[in-house]
């Protein structure tokens, strides 16, 4: 088998170890043992640069990859991180030393493929619009863990509220934690068109709370108060890193369903151009929105979306949910036309897929979004569906004269 690189490594990486296979020639290799403190990487940096390693190539193994990585690629030395279900030893041969040889072997002769690493500074955007992701998932079940609270005082403001963590929500909570719970004066408490739900909110309001559901509530409100006072500071800083990619951002948000949060994290997660994909369908793969191949003897085994960046993949099909609400949008339109045939959910994904196309050709092209409208599969299919209607009618009994205006 060809050889491409003559001197390589291979690394299995654990918490409190690092495993090391250097080849520095054809036949030869050498297998050393590093710790992961800092000092000790410092080691292997120039246990490599000592022997002229032309690559180096590591799991994604958790968090314990990226700070090998980073001073690595500060220092200068070719790294590339390979996915784990790609590089799979012979069962009933795994050590970690067999392990980093085993790498460092599949490098030698190019037989493993480098994963997307954006640069540091793309990585950091990642990491803290993933952090501002579970901060909103934290409020929203600090507000849930709210509403079971009431539920048990039977306070049915979740009822008549659409949110209870609005501005009317958060006034009346206020007051019950201060100790008001005449149903009048709370119900008072609202603004805007809260206030037309002002007999509702009476009957809402009228329940048995007692000390310890206060205290409950005021623990709890806190926290929710506290997340958003961070996610504030982290809008701020996501803000910041996104300046130079207002362009594209502004561009995103043309397209149905995607708004300024959705925009940066696409950004944050795929970059803010695609000349590391291929092409849209390489795009597509990596997001993990394309069917997998499964194929054997001409019959296919599975048809499912495979696996690809979870991160990404959740916020375009959360944009997608939103999308197909619109309908003057051509999403719309293609959502309908596949559920009826395919079913909701499949429907739904396809939306994805159709979105993640158009965010790879505009973020590529830098051109804005051009929405072909609800009306695109009706104008183009007229013939079809005159003759589909005509013969309908025909099986019911009926003779159709066809007349043209």
């Amino acid at each position: 088998m060809e050889v491409i690189y003559k001197q390589c490594c291979g690394i299995d990486i654990h918490k409190h170890m690092l495993a090391a296979c250097v080849f520095p020639g054809v036949r030869k290799k050498e297998i050393r043992l590093f710790g992961t403190m800092t000092d000790d990487i410092l080691q292997l940096v120039q246990w490599l640069k000592e022997t002229n390693c032309e690559m180096t190539a590591m799991e994604s193994t958790g968090n314990y990859w990226k700070p090998v990585y980073n001073i690595l690629e500060e220092n200068k030395i070719p790294v590339i991180i390979v996915n784990a279900q790609h590089i799979k030893g012979v069962p009933g041969r795994k050590t970690d030393v067999k392990d980093a040889e085993w790498i460092a072997d599949l490098v030698r002769h190019g037989l493993v493929k480098a994963s997307y690493i954006p640069d540091r500074e793309q990585r950091e955007l990642r990491e803290i619009t993933r952090y501002r992701q579970e901060l909103t998932e934290e409020r929203t079940r600090e507000l849930n863990r709210i509403q079971s609270v009431l539920e048990g005082a039977n306070i049915k403001l979740g009822s008549v509220l659409s949110h209870i963590h609005g501005k009317s929500g958060m006034s009346i909570l206020r007051a019950i934690i201060n100790g008001e719970t005449n149903p009048d004066e709370l119900s008072e408490l609202a603004k805007g068109l809260a206030r037309d739900k002002i007999p509702e909110l009476r009957r809402a309001l009228k329940g048995s709370i007692n000390e310890h559901q206060i205290k409950m509530l005021k623990c709890q409100l806190n926290h929710v108060n506290m997340i958003n006072e961070i996610l504030e500071e982290v809008n701020d800083e996501i803000k910041r890193k996104t300046m130079s990619y207002e362009h594209q951002i502004e561009l995103l948000e043309e397209i149905p369903g995607i708004g300024e949060h959705s925009a940066q994290r696409i950004i944050a997660e795929a970059g803010a151009s695609m000349e590391q994909f291929k092409n849209a369908d390489s795009f597509s793969s990596w997001v993990g929105l394309v069917p997998e191949c499964k194929e054997s003897a001409g019959k296919k085994m599975s048809t499912k979306i495979r696996k690809g960046n979870k991160y990404l993949k959740s916020v375009i099909v959360e944009c997608a949910r939103s999308a197909i609400r619109n309908k003057t949008s051509f999403f719309y339109a293609r959502y309908q036309k596949i559920a009826a045939r395919r079913g909701g959910k499949r429907a739904l994904i396809a939306i994805a897929h159709s979105m993640i196309i158009a965010i790879y050709h505009i973020l590529k092209d830098l051109q804005p979004f051009r929405d072909l409208g609800n009306t695109y599969y009706t104008e183009k299919n007229t013939e079809k569906i005159m003759r589909r209607n005509i013969k309908s009618l025909e099986n019911l009994g009926f003779k159709v004269d066809v007349l043209k205006s």
